[in-house]
């Protein structure tokens, strides 16, 4: 459901390929915090919304998959796209079922919402027969789901945690989107403040709270600069909260680090991996429980006194510069050929409204913005930590359809654009004003990235042909630009915001290029 102007009840949006549907679905959620529901028919078109499903399940974002199945007579005899879409699509989300009846089919609804919003939020996949879609539902109350609490943090947890860090040398908090999804962002950065600890944000989860912030030290992952993991590696306290530690976010499962003690607060913390130590404390807990509850107690109880030396002052201070300096991306030497990425992302800032929301794609491009961005409010910044190719345009679509009033401008490169190029057409159906800046150096930057890595004549299959994107984008009924010089871009992007309709920036990068560090 969008709120969109002369229309009520539930607003449906055709894509051009399930595969957006299943993104847009998975972006509504981490915007709002509310499961969007995707359609899709039989095996075909479920298979295209998995790669949707496998991107929520990795963002922990709430999602309903509705997909159609062959009449339960014809199960086995090989019907026309048949499929055991429960055990098959299905695995990849955090429950499938296919109702036999009616009265299955409005258990399974309720069981789904459960299942989708509690505890570690997801997907879910519901397979219905040909035969029940034209059955109507008897008459009563709407299906129920049982709306369980979380669970609360005990105070001796939360007086653990504090000691742990109030007492550290050199402490820091990884915090993740479970701390985005509870929409805690500013309990947080109070904590933060009281107890004087640095704040480092979990891969793709920059705009956790406003870079500009002395205590925000950066973003792990993809395009950090050496600093952040230096920084991490070098704590001898860590608190880890509403972040699973996967392998990039960790960089490797090396995170925390031998010597750190370290607590993780979850609402589903579940097992750690093999390659982790057991942390310290485990708390399974709502993030904003634990973060309200913990500022509660220091305001009413005071700062230890470690927490508030000149020593910790100094280091947060020292830590803060060395990020800022190894984070700038616009001051590189160039000539072209094409523009220069981190001059884009420079521009881009200061064109951009605090409340504008950027998206990005996968693909080495997307280190530019993960390094060189500043993100001003929670909430504006759409990354998916799948590493799903085409992620990048549906995620804006979704952004332009829940918020309307905002610039919504869509990261991506040529490789990953190519995958869901027609949503453009969506856009423009749907009334919105999406700008999408395509990083086009011709080829599968992060692939050919790894390639360049391994003995000479591993290069394959990375190399894509010239395509014009800004006509494809006219021909889609969107405004198209091509940009080859850094100074075409600033008053191409102006022109962009005051459109009326979705614009496509086509920026001409050199081939060598590949990622922010990687510079010619």
């Amino acid at each position: 459901k969008a709120e969109v102007p002369g229309k009520k009840g539930m607003y449906v949006v055709a894509t051009r390929h399930e595969g957006a549907a299943s993104f847009m679905a998975e972006a509504h959620a981490q915007l709002t915090g509310r499961p969007a529901a995707c359609l899709a028919t039989r095996a075909v078109g479920a298979a295209n919304l998995s790669i949707g499903i496998h991107t929520a399940f990795a963002d922990s974002s709430p999602m309903f998959a509705l997909v159609g199945q062959v009449e339960r007579a014809t199960r086995g005899r090989e019907g026309f796209q048949e499929a055991d879409l429960v055990e098959t699509i299905g695995g990849l989300a955090k429950w499938a079922a296919e109702p036999r009846d009616v009265a299955e089919a409005v258990a399974a609804v309720g069981r789904a919402v459960e299942e989708a919003t509690t505890g570690r939020p997801g997907p879910v996949l519901i397979s219905f027969a040909e035969e029940l879609l034209d059955l109507e539902v008897p008459a009563g109350p709407a299906p129920e789901a049982a709306r369980i609490a979380p669970r609360r943090p005990s105070d001796e947890h939360i007086g653990g945690v504090l000691h742990l860090l109030s007492g550290a040398e050199r402490p820091v908090i990884l915090a993740g989107g479970g701390v985005l999804r509870a929409r805690t962002s500013n309990d947080l950065l109070r904590l933060a403040e009281l107890i004087r600890v640095p704040v480092i944000a979990g891969w793709r989860r920059g705009d956790l709270i406003p870079n500009d912030h002395p205590l925000y030290l950066g973003m792990t992952g993809y395009g950090s600069p050496a600093v952040v993991r230096e920084r991490l590696e070098n704590a001898d306290a860590m608190l880890v909260i509403g972040c699973r530690l996967g392998e990039v976010a960790s960089y490797g499962w090396s995170i925390p680090a031998p010597g750190t003690r370290w607590a993780h607060v979850d609402i589903a913390p579940g097992r750690p991996s093999p390659a982790l130590r057991s942390p310290d404390l485990t708390i399974e807990a709502d993030a904003k429980q634990f973060l309200r509850a913990a500022v509660t107690r220091l305001e009413s109880r005071g700062v230890l006194d470690a927490a508030s030396t000149d020593a910790r002052v100094a280091r947060n201070a020292a830590d803060r510069a060395a990020w800022e300096a190894a984070t700038v991306v616009d001051a590189h030497p160039w000539d072209g050929p094409g523009v220069h990425p981190g001059r884009i992302i420079t521009a881009l800032q200061s064109a951009l409204p605090e409340d504008a929301i950027l998206t990005t794609d996968a693909g080495n491009f997307a280190g530019w913005a993960a390094r060189g961005f500043r993100f001003r409010r929670p909430g504006t910044f759409l990354g998916s930590t799948s590493g799903a190719m085409g992620y990048g345009l549906p995620a804006a679509i979704a952004a332009g359809l829940v918020h309307r009033d905002r610039p919504v401008v869509a990261m991506v490169g040529d490789g990953g654009l190519g995958m869901t190029i027609a949503e453009v057409e969506t856009a423009v159906r749907n009334g919105l004003r999406t700008i999408v800046l395509v990083f086009d150096n011709e080829q599968f930057g992060m692939i050919r990235a790894h390639q360049d890595l391994r003995p000479e004549g591993s290069i394959a299959g990375t190399d894509l042909g010239p395509v014009d994107w800004a006509a494809v984008g006219r021909g889609f009924g969107a405004h198209g630009v091509r940009i080859d010089r850094d100074s075409a871009f600033g008053p191409a992007l102006h022109q962009a915001l005051a459109a009326d309709r979705p614009t496509v920036l086509h920026l001409v990068v050199d081939r060598r290029w590949t990622n922010v560090d990687a510079r010619p």
